[in-house]
């Protein structure tokens, strides 16, 4: 079997390196991490990989392999270059069924048969610099991956140096060095194609391309091992993001996230949003406080445009206090105040808690774009707004404690989306009903809208009736609240006006 490497050794893959594959997991890693590969798990190019029986998430990860030359031991990351005779094009592929099971080492979700394909031409890297390689691969005649070296978090000098501080690398020892944005899930039938070039360098020299087909395996993993096991973020992460995997799933090639299987029913519907259009806040709050719920206002905010009102479902993104290690850890790539803002769905109001303090920025004018881009229904913090001017300009309403200028990680940690928080007072839960006008934010369980709903309205309409009669000199003594005189007087009025429109 050849892979244009004469005599493969070790295979040590880097977990991340490229910053746009790094930007979709979200964390940074200050230093690389490795896993091995098994020499079985090697493949070449032309062959066939079998998804097992019972897994449904083999995902293909396109990468540049290096093949060491002369061996390398305690060597520089100045000096870890020199040590690389060849480069080629490499697949390391996974099963995201069985990464629970792992833990981290991938011993089974990425050392199967096969799972390393690898050539099927080996460049030499005589006049070529470490920074000049491209990586690209197609599914199905589609480029889904295209990057190059002189992107990576690592240079390949760093990896190779880094590794020979733990053991020796040798003659013909692989090192796969990360894989691009654009991995995703493969399904029988499907051709993966990997290509690694060094375009810019004289003749442009190439492996080729490493063509793998997918097949469907018949033997079942045994009840003596840990069986695959797949979740909704498992299936998220695979195809690469939520959307990817419903553009998957519309295509009849992935299998719809278990939430997506019955989904309910919206509580705030297009005719309880026409109940409440032009209802006051403090009228809702009322009949919410007959109900019990007295704590249910985001207090100390304030909209960004006199007028503005907010009706929608929360989303919710949570900071914890700054701390550097943590900062460190969460605060790059793309965190949790990023994942809120490029995920929140029309309709929704992004609810953040910044634990009340208003001498710190939680919300941008790129980030209140995109969120008025993606048809977002408002943003309420209990923090500070940056870019104040600019944010005023965007037509989405936006509810804060006021201006300030400090950027992220000056107070705060992005921690975690989509959770219950406290904002401004307020518990606040996904899916929980945000409504706000000049009066303030309050926060609505979804189970109480529709009762809530009708009796608030009704209450606006009483309401209205009742300053028209103050307006034409009424005495507010009996008129407000209404006494059973002026109580008949207003049902009398109402029947009147219907009694008009059936007219």
């Amino acid at each position: 079997m050849s892979f244009g490497i004469d005599t493969p050794g070790k295979i040590i893959a880097v977990h991340l390196n490229y910053p746009s594959r790094i930007a979709q997991r979200g964390r940074t890693p200050a230093f690389p991490s490795y896993f091995l590969k098994p020499a079985s798990s090697l493949a070449a190019s032309g062959g066939t990989v079998e998804r097992p029986a019972g897994t449904e998430l083999l995902a293909f990860e396109g990468e540049i392999a290096l093949v060491i030359g002369e061996p390398a031991r305690w060597v520089s990351p100045e000096d870890g270059w020199k040590h690389v005779a060849k480069v080629t094009a490499a697949n390391d592929l996974g099963l995201y069924d069985l990464r629970a099971a792992d833990k981290g080492s991938n011993v089974r979700n990425k050392g199967g048969d096969g799972f390393t394909p690898i050539g099927p031409v080996a460049i030499s890297t005589e006049g070529i610099g470490q920074g000049d390689w491209r990586v690209r691969t197609w599914v199905n005649g589609e480029l889904v991956q295209d990057d190059t070296s002189a992107t990576l978090k690592f240079p390949f000098g760093q990896l190779v140096a880094d590794l020979s501080q733990h053991m020796t690398l040798e003659t013909g020892d692989v090192i796969l060095t990360g894989t691009p944005a654009g991995s995703s899930v493969l399904v029988p039938g499907d051709v993966v194609e990997v290509e690694v070039d060094a375009p810019n360098a004289p003749g442009a020299p190439s492996s080729g391309r490493l063509v793998t087909t997918v097949t469907q395996g018949g033997t079942p993993f045994g009840d003596f091992g840990n069986a695959p096991v797949v979740d909704d973020l498992q299936r998220i992460e695979a195809w690469g993001s939520e959307a990817e995997h419903a553009a998957a799933v519309a295509a009849g090639r992935a299998t719809p996230l278990a939430a997506a299987d019955a989904p309910e029913a919206p509580a705030l519907t297009d005719e309880i949003r026409a109940q409440l259009d032009g209802v006051a806040v403090a009228t809702v709050s009322a009949a919410l406080r007959r109900r019990g719920y007295v704590d249910i206002f985001i207090d100390g905010v304030h909209p960004n445009h006199e007028g503005d009102r907010i009706l929608g479902t929360a989303k919710t993104l949570r900071f914890i206090p700054f701390r550097p290690d943590l900062f460190k850890a969460h605060g790059g790539g793309f965190n949790a105040q990023k994942r809120a803002f490029d995920t929140v769905e029309p309709g929704e109001v992004l609810v953040v808690e910044a634990r009340g303090l208003p001498e710190t920025g939680t919300v941008g004018d790129v980030l209140a774009l995109r969120a008025q881009v993606r048809g977002a229904a408002g943003i309420v913090t209990d923090g500070g707004v940056r870019d104040w001017a600019a944010v005023q300009e965007f037509d989405i309403p936006v509810f804060s404690q006021g201006a300030h200028p400090s950027v992220l990680g000056r107070r705060h940690v992005p921690w975690e989306v989509d959770v219950t928080i406290a904002c401004g007072g307020a518990a606040v839960q996904p899916g929980d009903i945000i409504m706000g006008d000049r009066d303030g934010v309050i926060v609505i369980p979804p189970s109480l809208l529709a009762e809530v709903a009708a009796e608030a309205a009704a209450q606006e309409d009483a309401d209205a009736w009742v300053a028209e009669q103050v307006a034409n000199g009424a005495a507010v003594d009996g008129l407000f609240p209404m006494n059973a005189e002026w109580r008949a007087k207003y049902e009398a009025s109402k029947a009147n006006e219907t009694d008009g429109d059936r007219a």
